[in-house]
């Protein structure tokens, strides 16, 4: 049988490591269950397969820990969520298991905040009071959850259903990022081949047409002009549209700016129809999570509202919150705002008829996330091809140009 290098807290939250002989990974496991601890690693002597625990800096072969720098992102976040409801679903207490997840971690500013939770906790304040300090990098919706954890009883079970929750709003911004990763990459490549074109292979045509004059052929007059402007002044204008990029950037980050291209966007013909239910997926993911783990409507509502980002769409929840605290339903408030298809609030209708709105919620996003999802996949198979199509017309249309000329110095030869 093979051998497993393992790594694991007791109940009082001491770590321990060794080796132990099981036929799997599995029974490996069970092995260290019964003995009273909770595995945090565990690694095949052989081929170093992780069980996909809790992922942690090896210290089994004596090896120093590369500790990572920089501040706290939402993969950190995400991160020591999930290694939290392990430990605590294996039956660790709260205050060995933010232990264990300091001595673990590879990150400074983590650990940090960490101690800082477990000093408080054991000051005597509750867990969500604690992440509450953190609000700013936490949000309101992950504060909350704790908080209805421990009013429940629940917390292993909420902090897994927060961690699913965050998995799948990582999965739709990374596909959403992936999307459109290929288009820009050609974009690059067609402005990089067309500074090319002007500055590398054009001029080296200019002493050949020089003294042809008007006698060239139009296009091949405006590429060698075009050439020739770029050789004078292209740092110029590479300088120019750099700053104009960054007063651009600049612009859009402000208030009237933000608002300004968030409104145009979700009028965009494909793209504003995929931001609408991108946002939208996010909102009824929030509020489906929030509900489904004992947290008010009108509490779910307000924190729901604020996971979107863009301002227009933002502005049209806010309307729901005092249509419900009033006596309105919910689905009759979703219409009332004017940015949800029949579909959704149906659907949400139904799970107020039935008292299930919190998983209706759920389901209302998986939908909206499937139509995102298959949007994007539409949205490239035709802006591939046309990017594609005019890189080729650009680099074609260049060295038509030149052969044009080409074939008039000859014509002038004969």
């Amino acid at each position: 049988m093979p051998d497993f290098l393992w790594r694991a807290a007791d109940a009082a939250g001491q770590v321990s490591q060794g080796r132990i002989e099981a036929a799997s990974t599995m029974l490996a496991m069970k092995a260290l269950r019964e003995r009273g601890l909770t595995p945090l690693r565990i690694d095949d002597t052989v081929g170093m397969v992780g069980s996909g625990m809790v992922q942690t800096p090896s210290k089994l072969t004596g090896t120093p820990r590369k500790r990572a720098g920089g501040p706290v992102n939402a993969a950190d976040v995400l991160a020591f969520t999930s290694e939290l409801a392990i430990m605590l679903r294996a039956g660790l207490a709260l205050d060995n298991s933010l232990r264990v997840l300091i001595d673990m971690n590879q990150k400074p500013k983590v650990a940090e905040l960490l101690q800082r939770v477990l000093d408080d906790v054991k000051g005597g304040m509750t867990f969500s009071k604690a992440l509450a300090k953190d609000s700013a990098l936490l949000g309101d919706f992950y504060i909350n959850m704790i908080r209805s954890g421990e009013a429940s009883g629940q917390m292993p079970g909420v902090l897994a259903r927060l961690v699913e929750h965050m998995e799948r709003l990582r999965a739709l911004r990374e596909s959403a990022i992936s999307a459109t990763m290929y288009p820009a990459i050609l974009l690059g490549v067609a402005v990089l081949s067309v500074i090319a074109m002007l500055g590398f292979v054009v001029p080296q045509f200019e002493k050949l047409f020089t003294d042809m004059g008007d006698a060239l052929p139009l296009p091949t007059r405006i590429v060698m002009m075009a050439g020739q402007g770029f050789k004078e002044y292209g740092v110029i204008l590479g300088v120019l549209l750099a700053a104009g990029g960054w007063l651009l950037n600049r612009w859009l980050r402000s208030p009237k700016g933000r608002n300004w291209w968030q409104n145009r966007a979700l009028r965009l013909p494909v793209l504003g129809s995929l931001l609408h239910k991108y946002e939208l997926t996010l909102f009824t993911r929030s509020l489906g999570t929030l509900l489904g783990n004992g947290v008010s409507m009108l509490t779910a509502l307000h924190i729901a509202t604020e996971t979107v980002g863009n301002s227009i769409l933002k502005h049209a929840l806010a309307q729901m919150p005092p249509m419900v605290k009033e006596g309105g339903k919910v689905a009759d408030a979703m219409r009332k705002t004017g940015i949800f298809e029949p579909l959704a609030i149906n659907l949400v209708r139904v799970g107020e008829e039935t008292g299930r709105i919190g998983p209706m919620m759920l389901e209302l996003a998986n939908i909206l996330n499937r139509e995102v999802e298959i949007g994007i996949k539409r949205a490239l198979t035709l802006v591939e091809p046309v990017l594609i199509l005019v890189l080729g017309m650009l680099i074609a249309s260049i060295i038509v140009s030149i052969l044009l000329g080409i074939l008039s110095v000859n014509d002038l030869a004969a």
